[in-house]
């Protein structure tokens, strides 16, 4: 499970005194257990809903790296750069562009959609099936070019 592979994770990185990947670990840490919290009788979070916790932490990152490169700050920039490589370590392999698209043209085809009025139960077959491995930005712009 992910957050077993997350806590040895952290004691390899303590043990070998990498304290900036200690730290970014320590966060992933705190991202599941404050996700635990909201149900109380979990004991090991779902590698789905673990994987969810750190898209959202990741998503905050490419923000937060975006900013300071408009403020010109590279240290802050170079440093997040460094957590977020840390972070998506713990995701799964994301979708290409290519791959977007084949996945919104079957499922266009499939739902039989053929307009914009059908852009929601498109949009919610595509997020299903590709499950956090693509940018919904991006689904969103495929989702829209494939009916209109």
């Amino acid at each position: 499970m992910l957050e077993e592979r997350l806590n040895e994770d952290m004691k390899a990185s303590l043990k070998a005194g990498k304290h900036d990947r200690l730290s970014t670990l320590r966060m992933l840490r705190s991202q599941i257990l404050l996700e635990k919290k909201k149900d109380i009788s979990i004991t090991m979070l779902p590698d789905a809903d673990a994987i969810r916790c750190f898209q959202a932490y990741a998503k905050k990152l490419k923000d937060s790296i975006v900013e300071y490169e408009k403020l010109g700050r590279t240290e802050e920039v170079a440093k997040l750069r460094g957590e977020l490589g840390v972070v998506e370590e713990y995701l799964p392999a994301a979708l290409s562009e290519g791959e977007c698209r084949e996945i919104v043209k079957s499922a266009v085809s499939e739902l039989g959609a053929t307009s914009m009025k059908d852009l929601g139960k498109v949009m919610k077959e595509v997020t299903g099936r590709v499950q956090g491995r693509a940018d919904g930005k991006l689904l969103s712009e495929l989702v829209r070019a494939a009916l209109s």
